[in-house]
């Protein structure tokens, strides 16, 4: 891997640490909806982080989440439990960021999307300090 590729996963990294805490604080403040995109956007920064190790980008998220799910998914070097969580605080953020009407997240559920953003930010931590990372 290329030393400009290590700095893109640090860095992806990085903003993925900032927006999981970005998440705490919104819902801290009330903010729900705001802290679901911030819980996502932590999981995707990190999914980013991933594919930067293996040379692999795009600019839409759908695609980055495919790339995910099929090379660190269905590859087995992350847990399946990771996809799950990716996919439903996407859908989620869709619907909170782009709904026509009125999306209601309960207190509870942005914090369920915030505890997973941050065991997701660690679970792919751990995997990029085991690749050497």
């Amino acid at each position: 891997m290329t030393e400009v590729l290590k700095e893109l996963a640090h860095y992806r990294m990085e903003q993925a640490r900032e927006a999981a805490r970005a998440a705490r604080a919104l819902i801290r403040d009330g903010l729900l909806r705001d802290s679901v995109n911030r819980s996502y956007y932590a999981m995707f920064y990190a999914v980013s982080a991933l594919l930067a190790t293996e040379a692999l980008g795009t600019s839409r998220h759908s695609a980055a989440i495919s790339l995910f799910d099929r090379e660190f998914i269905k590859g087995g070097r992350v847990s399946r439990e990771l996809s799950r969580w990716l996919h439903a605080a996407f859908e989620k953020r869709l619907a909170a960021d782009y709904a026509e009407g009125p999306v209601v997240v309960l207190p509870e559920e942005a914090e369920t999307f915030a505890d997973q953003a941050e065991s997701f930010v660690a679970a792919v931590a751990a995997y990029l300090q085991g690749i050497g990372l």
